[in-house]
């Protein structure tokens, strides 16, 4: 199985660490990734000032990977629901898929519908498989007590998901979670938004967000929290500390890229998986897995 990586804007600036196990792990599965140069922005971050610009930049990847005849890997939710809203979009409006095509045309490319979109955690989910990931592993992670953080995006628009995860009462990562030995646990408030887009405008706000769902994973008595969205990542991994100043608060809670759980259990180092990266460290927690 072969695609087309799309990483986005915000894994190469701030979490290499989840590029590096992603990479780890897929190789590891018989999954190629191409690297495809020209990718550019998803177009969500524009998507509230202008459709058209959204769909336009979405288009140009799309038609990228389509030139190469590939279907395409996104390891970002946003990223993964921006892409997939824009095939789908393009893929059912003939005219508005010829306007885009227009613009298209000034570099060279064309989109014609079929081109798909998947996260990486689904294409692990489905076209792996939990029985055929399981037997790479090398030991057991029993003892972690995992906490899974689905995110907004990762889940919805589910209309155009295919049936893909129930936005509602979601299982798909506590699934992949649950095959390395590791306890899923839930907790309060498990769908809640990790308050990133709200972080480039109300910034207390938006961390007040983040505190809610940190207080909720505490409380359940897990010792990690697992997710599969770089800014996710970066509300409850880069901001954790400034959140238990700013509110008196205090958490060391490891925040682990479902890739990295995945390759520890498959027996990688942790500089492979990239867990110095991390900025809540990881060290005390995840030491018994790598003696």
């Amino acid at each position: 199985m072969t695609f087309a990586l799309f990483l986005g804007c915000t894994i190469p600036a701030r979490s290499r660490n989840y590029e590096l196990s992603a990479r780890k792990v897929a190789g590891r599965l018989g999954l190629e990734f191409v690297d495809v140069d020209a990718f550019i922005c998803c177009g969500f971050p524009v998507k509230s000032a202008s459709m058209k610009s959204a769909a336009l930049l979405g288009a140009y990847n799309l038609a990228l990977a389509q030139k190469q005849g590939l279907d395409v890997c996104a390891l970002c939710s946003s990223c993964t629901s921006a892409l997939t809203e824009v095939a789908h979009q393009l893929d059912h409006d003939e005219e508005m898929r010829e306007e885009i095509n227009r613009d298209l045309d000034r570099v060279g490319l064309r989109y014609e519908p079929g081109t798909r979109v998947r996260h990486f955690a689904r294409i692990l989910y489905e076209d792996v498989g939990k029985e055929a990931i399981a037997g790479y592993f090398e030991k057991s992670l029993e003892g972690l007590r995992i906490a899974a953080h689905y995110g907004c995006h990762y889940l919805k628009p589910s209309e155009i998901y295919d049936g893909f995860d129930d936005p509602e009462n979601p299982k798909t990562l506590d699934e992949l979670v649950a095959i390395t030995g590791a306890t899923p646990v839930e907790y309060k408030d498990k769908k809640r938004c990790c308050g990133g887009p709200l972080l480039p405008v109300e910034e207390k706000t938006s961390l007040a967000v983040a505190k809610q769902k940190l207080d909720d994973v505490k409380a359940s008595g897990a010792n990690a929290i697992s997710l599969v969205c770089p800014f996710c990542a970066v509300m409850y991994d880069s901001n954790q500390k400034g959140i238990a100043s700013e509110f008196e608060a205090e958490y060391d809670l490891p925040v682990l890229y479902l890739p990295q759980i995945l390759g520890i259990a498959m027996g990688f180092d942790r500089k492979e998986l990239g867990l110095n990266l991390n900025v809540v460290k990881t060290k005390n927690l995840l030491t018994p897995y790598f003696e």
